[in-house]
């Protein structure tokens, strides 16, 4: 009930304008082949701003030489200003006693803004059916 909440707070403050971005920021990926990679990235990073808690970012165990080149060029053109918003928009939400916990999920966010490419987002809720549920 408590993630909820917190989900809700998050969605009304700053998780619609976090998740229009990615979105939009996905589809321009996507029009063009190369982009694609990255577009998908975007939206699956859209997913978990709209709604973060009760979510977090594992590394892919089977990532490669592929994610680590796309992740270098993510970074050079759009990684590394993603992490700066939400590094400053986690200190402005931080500034209020209920803003933190938004602020800890926006600095939650920065390391698949900086490098989307070979992680995945999964939920931190227990599975009756053990971690292999979670793939």
């Amino acid at each position: 009930m408590f993630r909820f909440i917190l989900n809700l707070i998050w969605l009304v403050l700053s998780g619609w304008v976090l998740f229009v971005g990615y979105m939009v920021a996905g589809a321009l990926l996507c029009i063009t082949i190369i982009g694609i990679p990255w577009g998908i990235a975007s939206f699956r990073i859209a997913r978990f701003a709209i709604w973060p808690f009760g979510r977090t970012v594992i590394p892919k165990q089977d990532a490669g030489i592929a994610s680590l080149l796309g992740n270098v060029i993510w970074l050079i053109l759009a990684g590394w200003w993603l992490a700066l918003a939400h590094v400053l928009s986690g200190i402005a939400l931080c500034v209020t006693i209920i803003g933190i916990p938004m602020g800890i999920a926006d600095f939650k966010m920065i390391p698949v803004s900086l490098m989307p490419l070979g992680a995945r987002i999964v939920s931190t809720r227990k599975s009756p059916f053990g971690a292999e549920a979670q793939r």
